[in-house]
């Protein structure tokens, strides 16, 4: 049932759910109504009784004879409830003498009483009483609580009717607009509708859609163009030195055709560690975050640094910095800056870690040719590369810079590059602080 309800339209979902609706109010109202109507019956009737029995008990204290006009029967007993006007006894049984007496309503068969205590001339106690049919009472409730349900009934098929005519009018704008989005050409943007509505609001969404999705499928067609170009320089370089070793089968030329080769697999995994990197960031796989010390993180990166690394030196004026990261993310920052530092620097880099209340900062400065202004906001791009002194034979995938960047955005970070006291290039990446 529930498969079946959603496989409807949201026209018909509507206005099953609107017609329900009214049925159930409407005979809420038919029953409720049908129930009030005997009482506004038999109310009816006792206020005409009262009417009637008022001036008769005036007539009885005055000692003269009732007369019966119209409808109302008026009647004269004693308290016993036998006759005293000479006419036959009412078929009132005792206790319903004694209800008349306490002056309450009493219905008996289809005739309705009521009656009133006075005293007659002579002193004696007089129950006068004045009773109506109700001939037809019983026809009447039932036939008005039936056209009371027959009106519900008719008014339910008018409601889902014009809740059928008023939801097909109200979304045919959403499909004109599906019928926009189908013929849509490639690179175009749907209209945007002049009223200041939902429909504008939504086309105004879906516009905005448009744009990243494009965006990102430019961005994934530009990545594999430039990845399926960066993997043809490592491998074909690979084929070639093969080739040479096969047919030049001088010992000393192998050994050196085995080196270069070497290097260039050295090359194509770190490309390809990269790559790996990279799209599991995309696909949303994060490491569990926890408090990691940056200092220690820094020195033990410092550490890592081979043999003939430029002169590196920390700098912190705090003992201690916890940010909110993973030890696998802050290495992969860590090393990849502190590579690409050591790549362009002439003789001396400096680490400072800067901490404060909402964020902990980490500035890798190079004495090296630093980074064009113009190439600051492309340098965290992947596989960009800002000049001949950055390129390929710098040994790097241009993979790096971009791996940082996503490892520290993913964490609510930020990455960004300046000029260095220096003279070189100025990395400085921002983490949040813990407990911000």
């Amino acid at each position: 049932m529930i498969g079946w309800w959603h496989a409807r339209s949201l026209r018909v979902r509507i206005t099953v759910l609107a017609t329900v609706l009214t049925l159930v109010g409407l005979l809420g109202l038919a029953t409720l109504a049908a129930g009030q109507l005997q009482s506004l019956l038999t109310g009816s009737v006792d206020h005409e009784l009262a009417e009637a029995i008022g001036p008769a008990t005036a007539e009885v204290t005055a000692g003269r004879p009732l007369a019966s006009t119209g409808p109302v029967t008026l009647r004269v007993l004693d308290i016993a409830g036998g006759p005293v006007d000479g006419q036959p006894r009412p078929e009132l049984t005792g206790p319903e003498v004694a209800q008349l007496k306490a002056g309450a309503s009493v219905q008996h068969g289809s005739s309705r009483w009521q009656g009133q205590v006075v005293s007659a001339p002579d002193g004696s106690q007089r129950l006068v009483v004045a009773g109506a049919g109700l001939v037809g009472f019983a026809a009447t409730v039932h036939y008005g609580g039936v056209w009371l349900v027959l009106v519900a009934v008719l008014g339910t098929v008018v409601a889902g009717l014009a809740t059928w005519l008023v939801v097909g009018r109200a979304l045919r704008p959403v499909a004109r607009m599906r019928g926009l989005v189908r013929a849509l050409p490639s690179g175009s943007r749907l209209p945007v509708p002049k009223s200041q509505d939902e429909m504008r609001a939504l086309a105004d969404e879906f516009n905005a859609l448009l744009a990243r999705q494009e965006e990102v499928s430019a961005r994934l067609r530009r990545f594999t163009g430039d990845a399926a170009h960066e993997l043809r320089s490592p491998v074909a370089s690979i084929r070639v030195q093969a080739e040479v070793a096969v047919t030049n089968p001088d010992p000393e030329l192998a050994q050196e055709t085995l080196s270069d080769i070497l290097t260039e697999a050295e090359r194509l995994s770190a490309l390809l560690d990269g790559l790996l990197t990279l799209a599991r960031s995309d696909a949303g796989e994060v490491p569990p975050a926890e408090p990691v010390e940056m200092v220690s993180e820094v020195r033990a990166a410092v550490g890592r640094l081979p043999a003939g690394a430029p002169q590196t030196r920390v700098s912190t004026a705090v003992a201690q910095a916890w940010a909110f990261a993973s030890h696998q993310e802050v290495e992969l920052v860590l090393d990849n800056l502190l590579r690409n530092a050591c790549r362009y620097a002439a003789g001396q880099i400096v680490v400072s870690v800067l901490a404060s209340r909402s964020s902990v900062r980490v500035v890798v400065d190079d004495d090296g040719p630093g980074v064009a202004p113009e190439h600051r906001g492309k340098v965290f791009d992947r596989f960009y590369r800002a000049a001949d002194d950055r390129a390929r034979s710098s040994g790097g995938t241009g993979l790096g810079l971009a791996m940082v960047a996503e490892a520290v955005r993913r964490r609510g970070g930020r990455a960004r590059v300046t000029e260095s006291p220096d003279g070189g290039a100025r990395f400085e990446i921002t983490w949040r602080a813990i407990g911000q």
